[in-house]
């Protein structure tokens, strides 16, 4: 149960929240992923089938721990000090991701705005990791199997690494556009996971 509750209470501070957040300083929706068949939009799609399928998971195993055993767990990864370093990761990436995007202001987005233009942001934990946004996503869903270890959440890792992974190329591609030699000066000084060239 405590886990289902901790997934909520993530989504809506890191999506829900935020985006009000943002609409009302801003009167812009940072929800930018269309319904299009492009690259972009795809990935966005991508990127819902990982949460719906994330909150499925937990709300299986709050609710119907019966029906665990069908979501092939790794037995031999089930261990009490793993499940600690996994709710230590969740935590960590909740404040980590909030903190980012605090420090994003009126600039974070969902997704690439290709309407509004946005300020670049290369100050508090973008100057050690140019998504910083992305690297606490991806320690949640590492937390998240080192609870529930099973083929399932094993899924949730690949697929968003893959996603994630395409989505910054995507995001590089654009900002290389819409900020030219400043993003370009950013790009050789901070590195894109974590630390700096």
């Amino acid at each position: 149960m405590y886990l289902f509750l901790f997934f909520i209470c993530f989504y809506l501070i890191v999506f829900v929240l935020r985006s009000l957040i943002v609409w009302k300083r801003t009167g812009i929706n940072p929800f930018t992923f269309s319904r299009t068949d492009d690259a972009h939009s795809s990935n966005g799609n991508v990127f819902k089938i990982i949460s719906i399928l994330e909150l499925t998971l937990v709300g299986l195993y709050a609710f119907r721990l019966d029906w665990y055993d069908y979501l092939l767990p790794f037995w031999y990864l089930e261990s009490t000090t793993l499940a600690y370093v996994g709710w230590g990761l969740l935590f960590f990436s909740l404040i980590w991701i909030w903190i980012a995007q605090v420090q994003m202001s009126r600039s974070w987005r969902i997704g690439i705005d290709e309407v509004n233009t946005t300020e670049l942001v290369t100050h508090g934990l973008f100057s050690f990791s140019r998504n910083p946004i992305f690297l606490g996503i991806m320690t949640a869903n590492l937390g998240l199997f080192l609870i529930l270890p099973n083929a399932f959440t094993l899924l949730i890792v690949a697929l968003s690494t893959v996603t994630i992974n395409t989505q910054i190329r995507l995001e590089e591609a654009f900002l290389k556009l819409e900020h030219g030699q400043p993003y370009l000066d950013y790009q050789k000084k901070t590195r894109r996971w974590i630390g700096s060239n």
